[in-house]
C-alpha cells in the first residue's frame, strides 16, 4: 500500500513506465491466454473465491470463533494478495496522467461550449436515427447477437489508432459475464476482470446500450482505468466505428450525458434542446430507465455507497459523481478537433 501511494504521487512516471510500458505487455498476455475460452473464467473465479469465503465462514461459527486469530491471519493474507495483484496487473491505471493532460486539452468549459457540442450530438444522433428506424417515434432495432458486437468493436479503435497510436487492441478478450443477473441487481453493465483482463458485459442490459459498454470495457482493458475516461473512449471508439449502429450507440450515449449537464446549468434551455430529439431516441433511454428500475432493490444505496467509496480510493474524489468530467473531456476535445463530433 505505501509502494502504491508513493507512486501515485508521479502520475508522469506511471504514464510512461506503467501505463505504456509494463501494462500493455501484461495486458496482452493475458488477453492471449483467457480470450479465447467462449466463457468467462473471471466469473468462475470469483464464484469459487466466493464459496471458499462461505465455507470459511461456516468453519469459523462451527468452531464458535475459537480459530478467529487464524481466519482473521488468513483473511488479511488474502487480501494483501488481492490488493498486489490488482494493482500490479491493472490498477496502477488509476494514478497516470488524467486524460486532458495527455492530449494537450482543457478540463474547463462555458455552458455555451456545452450547448454546442449538445446540439451537433442532437443532430448527429437525429440523423442517425433516421437512417436506422422506420419513422422519428421508432426505436432502433439491435438484431444482432453479442459475438457479432463484440467483433464489430474492433474496427472502432482499428479507426482511432490514427489519432492514439497506443490503442492497438488484438487479441480480443470480451465476454457475455455468467453473472449477468447479480451484476443488473447492483446495477452494472459491465465490468472488467483485473486480474485476468477479461471484459464483461452484462447481457441483460438493452442492446442498444451493447456496443458502447462492449467499446467501454475495452477502454479500461487498454489502460483506461478511470471510468469517466472509458466512457470517453467508448465515445469516440463508436463514433470512429464503421457500422451506424455503433455510431448510433455512441452518440445518443454522449447526448444524454450532454443533456443532463446543460440541465444541471439551466433548466430551461435544456427542455429546449429535449424538444429537438426524435421520440424514438427518447423511447430508446426509457428502455433504458425502465430496465433499471425492474431492478431496483433495497441494497442498492449500499451497492452505489460501496462503488462511490471505490472509485474515491482509487483517485476519482468526485466518486459517482466524477463521471461528469467525460463531459468535459467531449467539449474540449471538440474544440480542439471540432470534425469529430
Amino acid at each position: 500500500m505505501l509502494v502504491v501511494r508513493l507512486l501515485a504521487l508521479y502520475p508522469q512516471a506511471v504514464e510512461q513506465w506503467y501505463s505504456n510500458g509494463i501494462y500493455p505487455v501484461i495486458s496482452k498476455g493475458f488477453r492471449y491466454a483467457f480470450g479465447w475460452l467462449p466463457f468467462s473464467f473471471g466469473d468462475i473465479m470469483y464464484a469459487v473465491l466466493i464459496v471458499l469465503a462461505v465455507r470459511e465462514i461456516v468453519i469459523l461459527v462451527r468452531n464458535r470463533f475459537k480459530t478467529i486469530k487464524s481466519f482473521l491471519l488468513r483473511t488479511l493474507a488474502m487480501l494483501s494478495i488481492v490488493y498486489f495483484a490488482f494493482h500490479l496487473l491493472w490498477g496502477m491505471n488509476y494514478y497516470r496522467l488524467p486524460l486532458h493532460k495527455s492530449l494537450s486539452i482543457d478540463n474547463e468549459y462555458t455552458t455555451q461550449e456545452l450547448v454546442s457540442l449538445t446540439e451537433k450530438l442532437l443532430n448527429n444522433s437525429n440523423r442517425l436515427h433516421t437512417a436506422l428506424a422506420v419513422n422519428d417515434s421508432a426505436v432502433v432495432d439491435y438484431a444482432f447477437a453479442k459475438a457479432e458486437i463484440f467483433n464489430q468493436t474492433l474496427n472502432g479503435y482499428e479507426a482511432l489508432q490514427q489519432k492514439f497510436p497506443s490503442l492497438q487492441y488484438p487479441p480480443k478478450s470480451i465476454k457475455n459475464s455468467l453473472l449477468r443477473y447479480p451484476l443488473s441487481v447492483m446495477g452494472y453493465s459491465g465490468y472488467l476482470n483485473p486480474i485476468t483482463n477479461e471484459a464483461q458485459i452484462n447481457g441483460m442490459v438493452p442492446a442498444h446500450r451493447w456496443p458502447v459498454i462492449s467499446c467501454h470495457e475495452q477502454a479500461h482493458q487498454l489502460g483506461f482505468a478511470k471510468e469517466n475516461e472509458a466512457n470517453f473512449m467508448a465515445v469516440m471508439a463508436t463514433l470512429n466505428n464503421e457500422d451506424v449502429h455503433f455510431q448510433y450507440s455512441g452518440s445518443i450515449f454522449a447526448l444524454r450525458y450532454c443533456l443532463n449537464d446543460v440541465y444541471r446549468r439551466d433548466k430551461e434551455l435544456g427542455d429546449l434542446l429535449k424538444s429537438k430529439v426524435h421520440p424514438g431516441i427518447l423511447a430508446q433511454y426509457q428502455m433504458s430507465r425502465d430496465f433499471w428500475d425492474e431492478m431496483d432493490n433495497p441494497l442498492e444505496p449500499l451497492f452505489d455507497l460501496f462503488y462511490s467509496n471505490y472509485l474515491k480510493a482509487n483517485n476519482q474524489p468526485g466518486g459517482l459523481e466524477s463521471y461528469s468530467y467525460m463531459v468535459a473531456l467531449l467539449v474540449n476535445y471538440d474544440k480542439q478537433f471540432p470534425e469529430t463530433f
